[in-house]
C-alpha cells in the first residue's frame, strides 16, 4: 500500500483527500491511499511521518509551504526561489520539494488575460502568494504585495494605501489569503471595491465557496472574476505525475 497525503493546518476545509480519492477508484488504483496530516507542531511531528515507509508524496498547504523546506532533503530550483513547497516526492527515505501551485496558477490565470491587464495587486505574502508573483514576473506583469502589515516595505502596500490612484493602475488583484474562505464566507479583504471597473481582472486562490464575497463585490463592479478551482485541479495532477514519475 502506497500512502499519499496532505500536510497543513486546518484541514476540514481541504478538498485533496476526496478528489484522490475519487481519482483512485475512477482509475482503478487500489494501491494507493491519501490522507490528511493536520501537523501541528512541524518539528515534532515531520520527523515521525519521515519515518513512515508507506508514504510515496505529500501536498502541502497553508500555513506551512515556506516551513516544511528545511524538512527536505532536496528542493526544486523554483521552490529555491519561491521559497515555498507544495508538493513533496518520496523516494528511498527521501524528500523531494516541487511546488505545482506555479503550473496550476500560471494555466488557470492566464486564460482570462487581456491586454490591460499589465499590472497586478497580490493580497498577502504566504506562500501562495510567491508562486502567483513567480508566474507574474516571468510573464512580464508589475506587482505589488499588499499586507495587513503597518511596515511598508519595498515592493509593498498596505490595505490603507489602496488609493484611488493605485486601483486604476493595478487592474489585477489576485488574494492568495485565506480570507473568505469556508466557513468564513462573510468575510472578505478590505480593499476600496468602489474603484474597481470592467477593466479590473480578479482572480481569487480560495475554491471553497467558488464565488467569494471578495469575487462577488468585484464582479458587481463589472469586473471579470476567477476562482481557485481549476488551479488547484491542476496543480493536483501535476503532483500526481511528480509521484508517478
Amino acid at each position: 500500500m502506497k500512502i499519499y497525503g496532505l500536510i497543513g493546518n486546518p484541514l476540514s476545509h481541504s478538498f485533496s483527500r476526496k478528489y484522490f480519492l475519487e481519482k483512485f477508484q475512477k482509475e482503478n488504483i487500489t494501491d494507493s491511499d491519501y490522507l490528511n496530516f493536520e501537523v501541528k507542531d512541524l518539528d515534532k511531528e515531520i520527523p515521525e511521518l519521515k519515518k513512515n515507509p508507506l508514504i510515496s508524496g505529500l501536498n502541502v498547504t497553508i500555513p506551512y509551504k515556506s516551513q516544511i523546506i528545511k524538512f527536505l532533503d532536496s528542493v526544486s530550483p523554483e521552490c529555491l526561489e519561491i521559497n515555498a513547497c507544495n508538493c513533496i516526492k518520496i523516494v528511498n527515505g527521501k524528500w523531494e520539494g516541487f511546488n505545482t501551485d506555479l503550473t496550476g496558477f500560471e494555466k488557470s490565470f492566464l486564460r482570462g488575460l487581456e491586454s490591460c491587464h499589465t499590472n497586478a495587486l497580490i493580497l498577502g505574502t504566504g506562500g501562495s502568494s510567491k508562486a502567483v508573483a513567480y508566474l507574474l514576473k516571468k510573464s512580464g506583469i508589475k506587482y505589488k504585495f499588499v499586507s495587513s502589515s503597518k511596515r511598508e516595505l519595498p515592493g509593498m502596500i498596505n490595505y490603507e494605501g489602496l488609493s484611488k490612484s493605485i486601483m486604476e493602475e493595478y487592474s489585477i488583484v489576485i488574494n492568495t489569503t485565506p480570507v473568505g474562505m469556508f466557513p468564513n464566507i462573510e468575510d472578505y479583504p478590505k480593499i476600496p471595491y468602489q474603484y474597481i471597473s470592467e477593466r479590473h481582472y480578479f482572480f481569487d486562490l480560495i475554491y471553497n465557496p467558488a464565488k467569494t464575497l471578495f469575487l462577488s463585490k468585484a464582479e458587481e463592479r463589472g469586473a471579470r472574476i476567477k476562482n481557485g478551482g481549476d488551479m488547484l485541479t491542476i496543480q493536483a495532477e501535476e503532483s500526481w505525475k511528480i509521484w508517478c514519475r
